[in-house]
């Protein structure tokens, strides 16, 4: 049988209808905007440059500003694999701001269509470094795309949805998880643009294993601009 939107993006979207129990749970709101450049450098030698500022706390403050350039090769049409760099700001009220250095190595996969459903996969290893700590963190990332488009057509709008699970590998001086570590999920409208590029909006859910056995759940209004050269 083949799946549909519906079951698909159930699949995606059912682990946030299951957080564990856990003895608190905290909810928060925010805005996260992202900016992404792709495109050709020669031949095979592609890259992608994203910026991207989180405003969380009810969303009434910027909490985080990611900077990530990559460097990828297409190995055929299906399979890129990356090698990249991301920065991370944390202002910190009162004291100095927290830095976190990444690097990072992705392949992301269009596996296909079922019917008119396209999947796609992106899975990134991170190592990651603080300012505030000794120490480095390897964390794993696996994350699948679904897209079913309205109508007919190259341009044409989509419903979409994701979703990706952190796992932590190693744990740093400074932090960082071992285990389990969050899982978001986003489901949304694909709108397409000049040329090849696209817009998404829409609603993206944050959960994450917070200290203790708290469990911290954000609801996120999420807007990503794919500008493709």
């Amino acid at each position: 049988m083949r799946p549909t939107m519906f079951s698909a993006l159930g699949v995606c979207l059912s682990p946030v209808l299951a957080v564990p129990a856990a003895a608190q749970t905290v909810h928060d709101e925010g805005v996260w905007i992202n900016a992404t450049v792709m495109g050709p450098i020669k031949d095979r030698l592609v890259f992608f440059a994203e910026v991207q500022p989180r405003i969380t706390d009810g969303a009434s403050r910027l909490s985080a500003l990611l900077l990530r350039p990559a460097i990828g090769w297409q190995v055929s049409k299906a399979l890129t694999v990356y090698q990249g760099y991301t920065r991370v700001v944390e202002p910190v009220d009162g004291r100095r701001d927290r830095h976190e250095d990444r690097l990072f190595q992705q392949a992301t996969w269009n596996v296909g269509k079922f019917g008119k459903l396209e999947v796609q996969s992106r899975t990134r290893l991170e190592q990651r470094w603080r300012n505030d700590g000794d120490g480095m963190s390897l964390r794993a990332r696996q994350m699948v795309r679904l897209e079913y488009p309205l109508h007919a057509g190259a341009r044409r709008v989509a419903v979409m949805g994701s979703a990706e699970g952190f796992v932590g590998l190693t744990r740093a001086e400074w932090g960082g998880t071992k285990g389990f570590d969050q899982l978001r999920s986003f489901a949304g409208l694909e709108i397409p643009l000049a040329g090849t590029s696209t817009l998404e909006a829409g609603y993206l859910n944050q959960l994450r294993n917070g200290p203790g056995s708290r469990t911290d759940i954000a609801h996120i209004a999420s807007l990503t601009l794919f500008v493709r050269l």
